[in-house]
């Protein structure tokens, strides 16, 4: 496992409806080290903070292996590391195979997954079609978010090394499955909801269902 692409974005302004708005979907690789802290990447920015950035969501990674099924999908040849807005854009890492909680080392940073990833209409936007936010969405290929338990420097080619399989082996498949395709199931809700790293904007939203 190793981490193909570290991409980071600065402040883009983009039209939607008539209006201006700002987003850090925008991402391209770089090389070289950057410092991982607990809130984000350095020189990494994000704009809505809102929906995006916080603790339980610093960093956001993409698996590579994606990037052949949505260049088949989409019909496209240009998708390049950081087009889903992902910081890191991953090898060995699957939304089947990765579980809430479990913790991995890249380069000197100790890491934990958080939750996955749920597309807003920047998306749509950075793709140039809003109609991908759903099918985004309704594939389950959401990547996952991270966040830095010991900040230090990262960077493309370091490789991954899970530290920690947390013991409940809830997916990330498995819980954006739970949310938008299964809300009905209680028992496995309670689950889930027992997972201490589970981010809080997830908890509030299992525990209304």
């Amino acid at each position: 496992m190793k981490l193909h692409s570290l991409n980071i974005g600065g402040l883009t302004q983009v039209q939607h409806g008539g209006q201006t708005v700002g987003t850090g979907i925008f991402k391209t690789p770089v090389d070289g080290p950057v410092q991982a802290t607990r809130m984000t990447l350095e020189g990494d920015r994000q704009v809505d903070l809102r929906y995006h950035g916080g603790e339980h969501k610093a960093i956001y990674a993409y698996p590579h292996e994606h990037y052949e099924h949505w260049a088949e999908i989409l019909e496209r040849e240009d998708l390049t590391p950081g087009q889903f807005g992902e910081n890191f854009t991953t090898e060995g890492l699957l939304e089947n195979t990765v579980h809430i909680g479990d913790r991995f080392r890249i380069g000197e940073a100790l890491v934990e997954v958080t939750q996955p990833r749920v597309p807003c209409f920047k998306l749509g936007i950075k793709m140039g079609d809003m109609r991908f936010v759903k099918t985004f969405l309704q594939s389950e290929l959401s990547g996952f978010y991270l966040r830095v338990l010991e900040e230090g420097k990262v960077q493309a080619g370091d490789s991954i090394e899970r530290t920690l399989e947390h013991p409940e082996k809830v997916t990330v498949q498995s819980i954006h499955h739970l949310y938008f395709k299964d809300s009905q199931n209680k028992v496995e809700i309670e689950r889930v909801l027992s997972i201490e790293a589970l981010s809080k904007e997830w908890r509030q939203q299992l525990r209304e269902l």
